[in-house]
């Protein structure tokens, strides 16, 4: 075997190394396996709610009426429902909740998921299906991405924009943007 074979077989050889190493860098940063082990836990309160308080009573104006109902009332839950699994193992509850000062958000409580690469909360109009049927209809119709997923484990509220209508949406998604799929769902009962 001359020189010049011995040096066509190495370029060859460190060529084929550098596109493998290449593939498995971009394969390790498009699926980032290592979330399987990691997990991120959120607990935040509801907004206007101080844990462990109870609202004051309205007290009488100088004028003797009361405070006004909404913010005696304080939050209210407008619809909820259980997430259901899809791609992955998936638990908790999700209600659509308006605030005292007329803001909206989807609080979602005891939430027990994978993490995953590019998760989303979206609001959809799209019918929840158990299984596989429903992995990939929330990006079919209308929805509305409300933020990152804050943590795959605990409580955490996402705010709704302000121009959203309400009664377009009927469900909730965890959806992994990266793989277009579903890690679970809710499906929103009006309250």
């Amino acid at each position: 075997m001359g020189r010049t074979q011995k040096t066509l077989r190495g370029r060859l050889f460190i060529g084929g190394l550098v596109a493998a190493i290449a593939v498995v860098g971009f394969g390790l940063y498009w699926f980032q396996p290592w979330k399987l082990w990691q997990d991120k836990t959120v607990d935040e309160a509801l907004p206007g709610v101080v844990a462990g308080s109870v609202p004051p009573a309205a007290a009488p104006s100088a004028t003797g009426s009361a405070a006004t109902d909404s913010a005696a009332a304080g939050p209210r839950t407008l619809a909820s429902g259980e997430l259901l699994s899809h791609e992955h193992a998936t638990s908790g509850t999700v209600k659509l909740v308006r605030l005292a000062d007329g803001a909206h958000v989807v609080r979602i409580e005891d939430l027990d998921t994978s993490n995953g690469p590019d998760l989303r909360v979206w609001l959809t109009d799209a019918p929840v299906k158990e299984g596989r049927d429903g992995w990939r209809v929330f990006d079919d119709g209308k929805y509305v991405s409300l933020g990152k997923l804050k943590g795959n484990k605990g409580s955490q509220n996402y705010t709704v924009p302000e121009d959203v209508d309400l009664s377009r949406y009927t469900s909730v998604s965890i959806w992994c943007d990266r793989f277009d799929v579903s890690f679970g769902a809710a499906e929103l009962a009006r309250a």
